[in-house]
């Protein structure tokens, strides 16, 4: 069962920029809501961004639409892919 779990879920971890808290709550809200993901998490203090993917969602495509999403919500972010 375990396996299983493990195939039908990904996550990754992604080096962000951005300026403040605030801010980062802005991205964290706009990558939950991008096709594919299906939860992520922003930390301000280490610059990070946590993101689960959807069963079969390609990562690479899906962080191409969670940048523009970000993008739209903070234009003054960045997401390292």
């Amino acid at each position: 069962l375990w396996s299983i779990w493990m195939e039908s879920t990904m996550k990754k971890s992604y080096k962000i920029d951005v300026d403040c808290a605030n801010c980062a709550l802005k991205m964290e809200d706009a990558a939950k809501k991008t096709e594919g993901v299906l939860d992520a998490s922003v930390s301000f203090m280490t610059l990070k961004m946590k993101v689960e993917f959807a069963e079969g969602a390609n990562p690479q495509e899906v962080m191409e639409r969670v940048r523009e999403n970000c993008k739209k919500a903070e234009a003054d972010c960045e997401i390292f892919l």
